[in-house]
Protein backbone atom coordinates (compact mmCIF):
# COMPACT_ATOMS: atom_id res chain seq x y z
CA UNK A 1 0.00 0.00 0.00
CA UNK A 2 1.11 3.28 -0.84
CA UNK A 3 1.59 5.85 2.60
CA UNK A 4 -0.25 8.92 2.63
CA UNK A 5 2.81 10.73 1.96
CA UNK A 6 3.77 9.30 -1.22
CA UNK A 7 -0.17 10.04 -2.42
CA UNK A 8 0.45 13.68 -1.10
CA UNK A 9 3.21 14.37 -2.70
CA UNK A 10 2.40 12.88 -6.15
CA UNK A 11 -1.05 14.85 -6.53
CA UNK A 12 0.78 17.98 -4.90
CA UNK A 13 3.21 17.92 -8.12
CA UNK A 14 -0.16 17.57 -10.50
CA UNK A 15 -1.91 20.47 -8.68
CA UNK A 16 1.29 22.73 -8.65
CA UNK A 17 1.28 23.53 -12.34
CA UNK A 18 -2.97 24.70 -12.33
CA UNK A 19 -2.41 26.74 -8.82
CA UNK A 20 0.85 28.79 -9.95
CA UNK A 21 -0.80 29.75 -13.34
CA UNK A 22 -4.10 31.23 -11.50
CA UNK A 23 -2.28 32.83 -8.89
CA UNK A 24 -2.30 37.02 -9.15
CA UNK A 25 -0.81 39.50 -6.88
CA UNK A 26 -3.06 41.80 -4.88
CA UNK A 27 -2.05 45.01 -4.16
CA UNK A 28 -3.82 48.40 -2.80
CA UNK A 29 -2.59 52.03 -1.83
CA UNK A 30 -4.24 55.36 -0.83
CA UNK A 31 -1.23 57.19 -2.65
CA UNK A 32 1.18 59.71 -1.07
CA UNK A 33 0.52 61.60 1.98
CA UNK A 34 -1.58 65.30 0.77
CA UNK A 35 -0.58 67.40 4.12
CA UNK A 36 -4.25 68.05 4.62
CA UNK A 37 -4.76 66.41 8.57
CA UNK A 38 -2.87 64.25 10.71
CA UNK A 39 -5.01 62.00 13.35
CA UNK A 40 -3.78 60.27 16.62
CA UNK A 41 -3.18 56.78 15.99
CA UNK A 42 -1.45 55.06 19.82
CA UNK A 43 -2.84 52.19 22.33
CA UNK A 44 -3.39 53.48 25.93
CA UNK A 45 -0.59 53.83 28.17
CA UNK A 46 -0.60 55.20 31.73
CA UNK A 47 -2.12 58.69 31.08
CA UNK A 48 -3.19 58.13 27.85
CA UNK A 49 -6.18 56.73 26.46
CA UNK A 50 -6.43 54.64 23.16
CA UNK A 51 -7.27 56.73 20.14
CA UNK A 52 -7.48 54.84 16.67
CA UNK A 53 -7.89 56.16 13.18
CA UNK A 54 -9.09 53.53 10.51
CA UNK A 55 -9.71 54.15 6.74
CA UNK A 56 -11.57 51.72 4.45
CA UNK A 57 -10.37 49.54 1.38
CA UNK A 58 -11.91 47.02 -0.58
CA UNK A 59 -10.63 43.28 -1.39
CA UNK A 60 -12.93 42.44 -4.99
CA UNK A 61 -12.09 38.59 -4.25
CA UNK A 62 -10.56 36.69 -1.08
CA UNK A 63 -6.82 37.71 -0.41
CA UNK A 64 -3.83 36.76 1.44
CA UNK A 65 -2.24 40.05 2.88
CA UNK A 66 1.80 40.14 3.64
CA UNK A 67 2.48 43.78 3.86
CA UNK A 68 1.25 46.77 4.56
CA UNK A 69 2.76 50.55 4.72
CA UNK A 70 1.06 53.52 6.38
CA UNK A 71 2.71 57.09 6.58
CA UNK A 72 2.87 59.69 9.46
CA UNK A 73 4.60 61.49 11.83
CA UNK A 74 7.14 61.68 14.61
CA UNK A 75 7.53 64.23 17.03
CA UNK A 76 9.89 66.86 15.49
CA UNK A 77 13.78 65.67 16.12
CA UNK A 78 12.34 61.86 17.47
CA UNK A 79 14.68 58.60 16.65
CA UNK A 80 13.07 55.86 14.76
CA UNK A 81 13.92 53.44 18.35
CA UNK A 82 11.33 56.26 19.77
CA UNK A 83 8.66 53.31 18.23
CA UNK A 84 8.55 50.83 20.40
CA UNK A 85 5.24 48.50 18.55
CA UNK A 86 2.77 48.83 15.69
CA UNK A 87 -0.79 46.94 15.79
CA UNK A 88 -2.91 46.63 12.66
CA UNK A 89 -6.42 45.74 13.10
CA UNK A 90 -9.21 44.96 10.26
CA UNK A 91 -12.76 45.33 10.71
CA UNK A 92 -15.81 44.73 9.06
CA UNK A 93 -17.95 48.03 7.91
CA UNK A 94 -20.46 48.65 10.28
CA UNK A 95 -23.39 47.37 11.18
CA UNK A 96 -21.51 43.98 11.19
CA UNK A 97 -19.55 43.07 14.33
CA UNK A 98 -21.67 46.01 16.15
CA UNK A 99 -24.66 46.90 18.21
CA UNK A 100 -27.68 47.49 16.32
CA UNK A 101 -28.94 50.43 16.45
CA UNK A 102 -25.76 51.96 18.06
CA UNK A 103 -26.27 54.13 21.09
CA UNK A 104 -26.50 57.52 19.71
CA UNK A 105 -23.63 59.25 20.72
CA UNK A 106 -21.90 59.92 17.37
CA UNK A 107 -24.53 61.62 14.21
CA UNK A 108 -24.06 58.96 11.82
CA UNK A 109 -22.71 55.29 11.85
CA UNK A 110 -23.40 54.48 8.55
CA UNK A 111 -20.47 53.27 6.81
CA UNK A 112 -18.01 53.18 9.69
CA UNK A 113 -15.74 51.22 11.06
CA UNK A 114 -17.75 48.14 13.54
CA UNK A 115 -17.66 48.12 16.98
CA UNK A 116 -14.73 45.43 17.40
CA UNK A 117 -12.18 44.28 15.02
CA UNK A 118 -11.88 41.28 13.18
CA UNK A 119 -10.47 39.02 15.98
CA UNK A 120 -8.45 36.90 13.10
CA UNK A 121 -6.82 39.31 11.08
CA UNK A 122 -5.27 41.28 14.23
CA UNK A 123 -1.56 41.17 14.01
CA UNK A 124 0.56 43.11 16.25
CA UNK A 125 4.36 43.00 17.11
CA UNK A 126 4.29 42.55 20.55
CA UNK A 127 3.53 38.74 19.79
CA UNK A 128 5.36 38.25 17.25
CA UNK A 129 2.58 38.51 14.49
CA UNK A 130 3.92 41.09 12.72
CA UNK A 131 7.41 42.92 12.05
CA UNK A 132 8.30 46.37 11.20
CA UNK A 133 10.49 49.25 9.78
CA UNK A 134 10.35 52.55 9.75
CA UNK A 135 12.11 55.08 7.05
CA UNK A 136 12.02 58.69 7.70
CA UNK A 137 11.16 60.60 4.56
CA UNK A 138 10.88 63.78 5.32
CA UNK A 139 12.79 65.48 8.20
CA UNK A 140 10.26 68.26 8.53
CA UNK A 141 6.80 67.47 7.02
CA UNK A 142 3.69 69.97 8.19
CA UNK A 143 -0.04 68.65 7.77
CA UNK A 144 -2.50 71.86 7.98
CA UNK A 145 -4.86 70.55 10.84
CA UNK A 146 -4.54 67.96 13.44
CA UNK A 147 -7.23 65.74 15.84
CA UNK A 148 -5.56 64.64 18.46
CA UNK A 149 -7.96 64.99 21.62
CA UNK A 150 -11.09 66.88 20.60
CA UNK A 151 -13.02 63.53 19.86
CA UNK A 152 -16.54 64.21 21.52
CA UNK A 153 -19.80 62.75 21.94
CA UNK A 154 -22.69 64.28 20.01
CA UNK A 155 -23.56 66.69 20.29
CA UNK A 156 -20.09 68.48 20.68
CA UNK A 157 -18.46 66.49 18.40
CA UNK A 158 -17.03 69.64 16.36
CA UNK A 159 -13.95 70.98 16.91
CA UNK A 160 -12.84 72.27 13.91
CA UNK A 161 -9.71 70.37 14.29
CA UNK A 162 -6.20 71.36 16.26
CA UNK A 163 -4.42 73.19 14.31
CA UNK A 164 -1.28 72.55 12.03
CA UNK A 165 1.32 70.19 13.21
CA UNK A 166 4.85 69.78 12.40
CA UNK A 167 6.85 66.59 12.71
CA UNK A 168 9.02 64.29 11.16
CA UNK A 169 7.48 61.68 7.92
CA UNK A 170 7.29 58.40 8.92
CA UNK A 171 6.97 55.50 6.50
CA UNK A 172 6.51 52.47 8.39
CA UNK A 173 6.37 48.89 6.70
CA UNK A 174 5.05 45.98 8.65
CA UNK A 175 4.80 42.19 7.18
CA UNK A 176 2.51 39.45 8.77
CA UNK A 177 3.28 36.40 10.05
CA UNK A 178 0.65 34.90 9.42
CA UNK A 179 -0.36 36.77 6.62
CA UNK A 180 -3.92 37.66 7.06
CA UNK A 181 -6.58 35.97 4.72
CA UNK A 182 -9.77 38.12 3.81
CA UNK A 183 -12.14 36.81 2.01
CA UNK A 184 -14.36 39.52 -0.73
CA UNK A 185 -15.60 42.38 1.29
CA UNK A 186 -15.11 46.17 1.87
CA UNK A 187 -12.93 46.61 5.05
CA UNK A 188 -11.17 49.04 7.33
CA UNK A 189 -7.67 49.20 7.90
CA UNK A 190 -6.56 50.23 11.48
CA UNK A 191 -2.94 50.81 12.62
CA UNK A 192 -1.73 51.80 16.49
CA UNK A 193 1.76 53.16 16.84
CA UNK A 194 3.40 53.04 20.21
CA UNK A 195 6.02 55.56 21.22
CA UNK A 196 8.42 55.61 24.22
CA UNK A 197 7.50 59.40 23.66
CA UNK A 198 4.96 61.38 22.25
CA UNK A 199 2.78 60.26 19.67
CA UNK A 200 2.04 58.93 16.17
CA UNK A 201 0.29 60.97 13.96
CA UNK A 202 -1.09 59.22 10.78
CA UNK A 203 -1.23 61.23 7.61
CA UNK A 204 -4.32 61.90 5.22
CA UNK A 205 -4.27 61.26 1.69
CA UNK A 206 -6.06 62.15 -1.61
CA UNK A 207 -9.70 61.80 -1.96
CA UNK A 208 -10.53 60.63 -4.41
CA UNK A 209 -7.83 58.50 -4.66
CA UNK A 210 -5.53 59.60 -7.76
CA UNK A 211 -2.58 57.94 -9.15
CA UNK A 212 -0.39 56.19 -8.28
CA UNK A 213 -3.06 55.24 -5.80
CA UNK A 214 -5.83 52.33 -6.03
CA UNK A 215 -9.15 54.16 -7.04
CA UNK A 216 -12.64 52.45 -6.12
CA UNK A 217 -16.07 53.20 -5.18
CA UNK A 218 -17.45 53.57 -3.10
CA UNK A 219 -14.60 54.89 -1.53
CA UNK A 220 -15.77 55.75 2.30
CA UNK A 221 -13.38 58.10 4.83
CA UNK A 222 -11.32 58.29 7.79
CA UNK A 223 -12.86 57.69 11.05
CA UNK A 224 -11.56 58.43 14.68
CA UNK A 225 -12.62 57.22 18.01
CA UNK A 226 -10.97 57.07 21.76
CA UNK A 227 -11.76 54.71 24.83
CA UNK A 228 -14.38 57.66 25.84
CA UNK A 229 -15.91 57.08 22.80
CA UNK A 230 -16.00 53.59 22.10
CA UNK A 231 -17.13 51.64 20.16
CA UNK A 232 -18.74 54.12 18.21
CA UNK A 233 -16.57 56.30 15.91
CA UNK A 234 -16.91 59.91 14.12
CA UNK A 235 -16.16 61.23 10.73
CA UNK A 236 -12.82 62.78 11.13
CA UNK A 237 -13.43 65.36 8.18
CA UNK A 238 -17.57 65.48 8.27
CA UNK A 239 -18.19 65.53 12.06
CA UNK A 240 -15.24 66.62 13.76
CA UNK A 241 -13.33 69.40 11.25
CA UNK A 242 -15.85 69.86 8.42
CA UNK A 243 -13.14 70.30 6.40
CA UNK A 244 -13.18 66.20 4.81
CA UNK A 245 -13.88 64.05 4.41
CA UNK A 246 -10.35 62.53 3.74
CA UNK A 247 -8.89 58.98 3.22
CA UNK A 248 -5.57 58.22 5.15
CA UNK A 249 -2.21 57.01 3.67
CA UNK A 250 -1.54 53.13 3.39
CA UNK A 251 -0.95 50.59 1.10
CA UNK A 252 -1.69 46.72 1.40
CA UNK A 253 0.13 43.87 -0.95
CA UNK A 254 -0.31 40.20 -1.13
CA UNK A 255 -2.15 37.72 -3.28
CA UNK A 256 -5.45 36.40 -4.63
CA UNK A 257 -6.71 33.45 -2.82
CA UNK A 258 -9.53 31.94 -5.17
CA UNK A 259 -10.60 29.04 -3.05
CA UNK A 260 -10.55 31.19 0.11
CA UNK A 261 -9.05 28.65 2.33
CA UNK A 262 -6.53 31.18 3.59
CA UNK A 263 -3.21 30.25 1.32
CA UNK A 264 -2.19 32.18 -1.37
CA UNK A 265 -2.68 30.90 -4.60
CA UNK A 266 1.24 30.57 -5.75
CA UNK A 267 1.65 28.17 -2.65
CA UNK A 268 -2.09 26.59 -2.82
CA UNK A 269 -1.66 22.96 -4.64
CA UNK A 270 -4.65 22.00 -3.89
CA UNK A 271 -7.37 24.48 -5.99
CA UNK A 272 -10.73 24.62 -5.45
CA UNK A 273 -11.01 23.57 -2.06
CA UNK A 274 -14.50 23.59 -0.66
CA UNK A 275 -15.90 25.87 1.67
CA UNK A 276 -14.80 26.04 5.30
CA UNK A 277 -13.04 22.80 5.07
CA UNK A 278 -10.17 22.83 7.19
CA UNK A 279 -6.57 22.52 4.93
CA UNK A 280 -2.35 21.97 5.45
CA UNK A 281 0.19 24.79 4.62
CA UNK A 282 -0.19 23.39 1.08
CA UNK A 283 -3.62 24.88 1.14
CA UNK A 284 -4.99 20.45 0.86
CA UNK A 285 -8.08 19.30 2.90
CA UNK A 286 -7.91 16.05 3.95
CA UNK A 287 -10.95 15.14 1.09
CA UNK A 288 -8.61 16.37 -1.63
CA UNK A 289 -5.93 14.67 -0.30
CA UNK A 290 -7.69 11.19 -0.16
CA UNK A 291 -10.46 11.36 -2.64
CA UNK A 292 -13.11 9.16 -2.28
CA UNK A 293 -12.54 8.19 -6.19
CA UNK A 294 -9.17 7.34 -5.99
CA UNK A 295 -5.54 8.36 -4.94
CA UNK A 296 -4.89 11.80 -5.73
CA UNK A 297 -2.15 10.80 -7.46
CA UNK A 298 -4.32 8.97 -10.24
CA UNK A 299 -6.13 5.57 -10.75
CA UNK A 300 -8.43 4.11 -8.11
CA UNK A 301 -8.21 2.53 -4.83
CA UNK A 302 -7.36 -1.22 -4.41
CA UNK A 303 -9.88 -1.78 -1.77
CA UNK A 304 -11.84 0.37 0.63
CA UNK A 305 -9.37 -0.13 3.50
CA UNK A 306 -6.63 1.34 1.57
CA UNK A 307 -9.11 4.43 1.14
CA UNK A 308 -10.11 4.29 4.83
CA UNK A 309 -6.37 4.33 5.87
CA UNK A 310 -5.46 6.85 3.78
CA UNK A 311 -8.39 9.26 5.04
CA UNK A 312 -6.82 8.23 8.86
CA UNK A 313 -3.12 8.88 8.30
CA UNK A 314 -4.35 12.13 6.66
CA UNK A 315 -6.97 12.93 9.70
CA UNK A 316 -3.57 11.85 12.07
CA UNK A 317 -1.63 14.40 10.28
CA UNK A 318 -4.25 17.46 10.50
CA UNK A 319 -4.56 16.36 14.17
CA UNK A 320 -0.64 16.95 15.02
CA UNK A 321 -0.54 20.21 13.36
CA UNK A 322 -3.66 21.33 15.35
CA UNK A 323 -5.63 22.00 12.13
CA UNK A 324 -8.53 19.83 13.75
CA UNK A 325 -9.38 18.28 16.89
CA UNK A 326 -9.74 14.51 18.59
CA UNK A 327 -13.69 14.38 18.16
CA UNK A 328 -13.17 16.09 14.37
CA UNK A 329 -10.53 13.34 13.48
CA UNK A 330 -12.48 10.29 14.68
CA UNK A 331 -15.64 11.72 13.10
CA UNK A 332 -14.26 12.06 9.22
CA UNK A 333 -12.86 8.23 9.85
CA UNK A 334 -16.04 6.98 10.84
CA UNK A 335 -17.52 8.97 7.86
CA UNK A 336 -14.88 7.26 5.88
CA UNK A 337 -15.20 4.04 7.13
CA UNK A 338 -19.35 4.00 6.82
CA UNK A 339 -18.16 4.98 3.33
CA UNK A 340 -18.63 2.77 -0.26
CA UNK A 341 -15.31 4.81 -1.28
CA UNK A 342 -12.95 2.27 -2.44
CA UNK A 343 -15.39 -0.64 -2.42
CA UNK A 344 -15.76 -2.82 -5.65
CA UNK A 345 -19.54 -1.60 -6.02
CA UNK A 346 -20.62 1.74 -4.26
Amino acid sequence: MKSINTITVGALALFLLVARASAASYSFSTGDPDGKIATLSRPSSPGKIQTETADDFVATQAVVISQATFTGLLPSGAALSNISGVEIEIYHVFPFDSAFPPAGNVPNRTNSPADVEIDSATRDSADGSLAFTATIVNPSFTASNSVVNGINKHPNEKTNGEGPVTGEEVLITVHFNPPIALPADHYFFRPEVRLSSGDFLWLSAPRPIAAPGTPFAPDLQSWIRNDALAPDWLRIGTDITGQGPFNAAFSLAGETDADADGIPDSLDLCPGTPAAASVDANGCSIEQIAPCNGPASGGTWKNHGEYVSAVAQAAEAFLAQGLIGADEAEEIVAQAAQSKCGSKAK
